[in-house]
């Protein structure tokens, strides 16, 4: 039987500090030596700033690892989260390990989730709340991006055309927004968004798209 360890952080930052990785390792470590078990450091499989979001079999460290357990075999994570925060992956890897026979221990659960009933269902229970803590931090991220938005601040991306950033303001660029002005008379004027992008061409020897032309009139309300 061989034992492994895996370890996961998901910005580049965590992982060039490595703190968490260390932490995370020695947690390992000393789980394994509590169960009377051999976790040799090159066992121990590091996945540095990798999203939790990534399926585990499609992750480098993951995939590696997925891929050489055999029937007998001990997995230990130090956290649920480290190894999923998606419930349908981490329920059909769990699934697809018990049948292999390979055993899966989660210190942060107590231990063993795929050799008793009780392990398996807080597993699961625990795999949906990391789902939903995923998805909530998500649209936080969007509500804090849609609140700079509307502050006129800056949230990243391509700089929009009648803009320039300064200090993380949007702030107007006076000589495009001369052209904005033509535009919108154009459009007033009956011209079509393939006209204004003909003439902006022509005349002013920028290239939009009609659906960029209706993009910059629409930002620019």
């Amino acid at each position: 039987m061989a034992v492994y360890g895996y370890a996961r952080v998901s910005t580049v930052s965590q992982a060039r500090d490595g703190e968490s990785l260390e932490a995370q390792t020695r947690q390992m470590s000393a789980y394994a030596a509590s169960r009377g078990l051999d976790l040799p450091p090159d066992n121990v499989f590091v996945e540095a700033g990798v999203s939790g979001g990534v399926e585990f079999q499609c992750r480098p460290e993951g995939g590696r690892l997925y891929g050489l357990l055999q029937p007998g075999d001990l997995i230990v994570f130090p956290k649920l989260d480290r190894a999923f925060r998606n419930t349908r992956n981490a329920l059909n890897v769990l699934h697809e390990l018990r049948e292999r026979k390979v055993h899966v221990h989660f210190i942060d659960l107590g231990g063993d989730v795929t050799g008793n009933g009780i392990g398996a269902i807080v597993f699961t229970i625990l795999s949906a709340f990391a789902t939903f803590e995923k998805e909530r931090i998500a649209t936080r991220i969007r509500e804090v991006k849609q609140m700079k938005k509307a502050q006129g601040k800056f949230t990243g991306g391509r700089r929009a055309f009648g803009y320039e950033v300064v200090d993380s303001v949007k702030v107007p660029k006076p000589d495009e927004q001369a052209i904005i002005a033509e535009m919108r008379a154009l459009r007033t004027g009956g011209a079509s968004y393939r006209d204004i992008g003909s003439w902006l061409g022509e005349q002013r020897k920028l290239t939009f798209s009609p659906m960029g032309v209706r993009h910059i009139l629409n930002e620019a309300r």
